[in-house]
């Protein structure tokens, strides 16, 4: 079984931090790259257990529940992964997206 704390640890981190932050970051665009991330990471869990399945968009929950919506997401995709590189690849995307967002 792969070790998934290093996903599950930034997720939990960029949640905490969009928690924190103050409204006026999340409407300039921290929100906006949070549900970019949750959507992406919601994506790529339905491909693993679902291969050739339509995909389903997460909805716009609205900017106080993206939090929530990355913890869902990232959560999911831990459970389905199965190897350290892809791992390795969801913490970079959490990053990134973290980073973009400015919080």
């Amino acid at each position: 079984m792969v070790d998934t704390t290093p996903l599950t640890r930034a997720v939990e981190h960029f949640a905490d931090k969009l928690r924190a932050a103050p409204q006026s970051r999340l409407q300039r665009g921290a929100a906006a790259e949070a549900l970019g991330l949750a959507r992406e990471l919601a994506r790529w869990a339905q491909a693993v257990e679902e291969p050739g399945a339509e995909s389903r968009e997460m909805p716009d929950a609205g900017m106080f529940a993206v939090a929530d919506q990355i913890t869902v997401a990232g959560n999911d995709l831990a459970v389905v992964l199965k190897t350290e590189a892809e791992v390795g690849d969801a913490v970079r995307l959490v990053e990134e997206a973290q980073k973009r967002a400015g919080v």
